[in-house]
């Protein structure tokens, strides 16, 4: 949007470009190459003149054709793989095209088919991208971050250590393909410039075995390097990324498990950072609860609330929850996890599980003597005793969520609110259409995945999907315009409750829980604003000048969010 009165601000997504390339080179720089889109005017002013067809088409036009060639791509991965040589091409027209067809091309730039990507990225490479970063040469950071600019130029950075990628395990080198695609998803759903961001993989090695025993594979060709080498590492990452880039918002991406929350709770009271299998999964998953709270009538003071699988997604999620409960009652946190029940593969999670349990497990796990004596400790035992009203699964055990189970919960509850989260759709707890039936459609249901709607009773329901992307996105933008010291949990809290708002079931408690995706850059402008606000409220908000009327807030930040959209170039001073 034009926004006159914030043109100044370095973010202001309208007005000219200075340029400072002409002829080949111009059209070779994806960013500012308009291909046969460059009006005669630029193709004169730049010395473009014989380098293009002589026809001036419209982005709308370029469009059309870009869908026309990825609609003759024979397969998902042969799709990815067309979008990415677009990009390399023309970042304008990539963004154009996707968002235009987002909800048709979501699965093709993200999961599932980013993770084939991921698995053939050293068969499938031609054109590095981001920033690769190897524990071999430490030293070189610095170097390395140089080639990206320095101070203001970036404001996001997404980074991998490729351990755990999207349910296929350790990918080395070929993480950084997730910090590419999560970058791609903050462009598109939040307007976060893709000129500021920067992927980042820190290749630290990698146990999968295929990989190095393949002889095209691109990254270190050694075992992953673990202990206090690798924290050394990732410590050196973050003060190098602080040092060059100071106003850089870092999100964590895709890390093993036992090194996730570790790294997360050491870094997130000192800097400004964010983990999405933890934080983003937490967040989208309690924003999904809070609607299902107000169509159950069940308020977070009396909520008992079963995660089954304690993972980094798990654990997330459980920690979301319990923060969201003291916040909103005003309980301490450790009053507050006495409402959530952990089960991982030891069965519920105790205090004599001692160091089996991981560091983001202990805090879920319940004194012994909390349990009845001669109780089992598996799903359906828990559910008997507890008498849940919320059962989350990141199990990726599928079918686990089995009728008995779930009956025995409807048995206690007028509204079970069951959340099958494991991805992907075969790795399901258990499928909406069932959990309806079983509950005979008193179910209130969020999945990991897309699932076509459920009819019960002569009624149809969409099925929510609890997707990350409508989450994170708002976020990174709201951090990315505020400059918090830290990314504080009531910044978390305050991103659901805004993601909540505009749950359809609010409305209607036939509708889904969650917002659609198609809806997610009017989603990330609702978040962005709650996060900032947070941020100024807890004096934890280092940019000046944040607006404090609400509707000029939402206009400065629509005015910072980037549009694929051509805009004017005027050659640079000097050139």
């Amino acid at each position: 949007m034009d926004a006159p009165q914030f043109s100044h601000l370095p973010r202001a997504a309208f007005g000219p470009i200075e340029c400072r390339y002409e002829g080949t080179a111009l059209l070779h720089n994806s960013y500012l190459n308009k291909g046969t889109a460059f009006p005669d005017d630029e193709r004169k002013e730049f010395n473009l003149i014989g380098l293009l067809p002589p026809n001036v088409q419209t982005l709308d036009e370029q469009v059309e054709r870009a869908y026309q060639q990825y609609k003759t791509r024979v397969d998902d991965l042969a799709k990815n793989t067309f979008l990415a040589s677009l990009k390399a091409q023309n970042e304008v027209l990539y963004y154009r095209l996707i968002q235009t067809y987002l909800k048709e091309m979501f699965s093709v730039i993200y999961t599932p088919t980013e993770a084939d990507a991921i698995q053939n990225y050293s068969r499938l490479f031609r054109k590095p991208e981001g920033c690769f970063l190897n524990i071999r040469d430490v030293d070189q950071i610095e170097e390395s971050f140089a080639n990206f600019g320095k101070g203001d130029d970036i404001d996001y950075i997404v980074v991998s250590d490729g351990e755990q990628i999207l349910g296929i395990g350790d990918q080395g080198a070929g993480a950084i393909l997730i910090s590419v695609a999560k970058l791609v998803i903050t462009t598109i759903c939040a307007g976060i410039h893709p000129s500021r961001q920067l992927p980042v993989v820190l290749d630290c090695g990698t146990d999968n075995q295929e990989l190095l025993n393949d002889d095209l594979y691109l990254g270190l060709r050694q075992p992953r390097v673990r202990g206090k080498e690798y924290d050394a590492f990732v410590d050196k990452f973050v003060e190098v990324a602080r040092k060059t880039y100071p106003n850089a918002f870092i999100h964590f991406e895709d890390f093993g498990l036992q090194n996730a929350k570790r790294i997360l709770d050491r870094l997130s009271s000192e800097i400004a950072c964010f983990n999405d299998d933890i934080q983003g999964t937490g967040c989208v998953t309690l924003a999904a609860l809070m609607a299902a709270l107000h169509v159950s009538q069940v308020k977070f003071q009396d909520v008992r609330v079963i995660c089954f699988g304690a993972g980094s997604a798990g654990t997330g999620i459980a920690d979301q929850i319990s923060d969201a409960i003291a916040t909103e009652t005003g309980k301490s946190k450790a009053e507050a996890l006495k409402q959530i029940w952990c089960i991982d593969k030891l069965g519920l999670l105790l205090k004599s599980h001692g160091d089996k349990l991981t560091a983001a497990q202990s805090s879920f796990a319940r004194d012994d003597g909390e349990w009845p004596e001669g109780e089992g400790v598996d799903l359906l035992s828990v559910v008997k005793i507890v008498k849940p009203h919320v059962l989350i699964g990141t199990s990726t055990r599928p079918d686990a969520f089995t009728e008995e189970i779930l009956q025995e919960m409807a048995r206690h509850v007028d509204r079970p609110i069951v959340f099958p989260l494991s991805n992907p759709t075969r790795l399901h707890e258990a499928k909406p259409k069932d959990i309806t039936e079983w509950t005979e459609g008193r179910a209130l249901i969020a999945t990991g995945s897309p699932f076509p709607p459920v009819e019960y009773g002569g009624i149809t329901k969409d099925i929510a999907e609890c997707n990350n992307s409508t989450a994170f996105p708002g976020i990174g933008l709201g951090a990315v315009l505020s400059r918090p010291r830290v990314l504080s949990k009531e910044m978390i809290v305050a991103a659901s409750k805004a993601l909540a708002a505009k749950a359809p079931a609010l409305q209607d408690p036939n509708q889904p829980l969650l917002p659609d995706v198609g809806e997610v850059r009017e989603l990330s402008v609702n978040i962005a604003k709650s996060v900032i606000q947070t941020a100024v409220d807890q004096g934890l908000a280092q940019q000046e000048g944040i607006p404090t009327d609400e509707k000029t807030l939402e206009e400065w930040i629509r005015a910072q969010m980037w549009e694929p959209n051509y805009r004017p170039l005027k050659r640079s001073a000097g050139n």
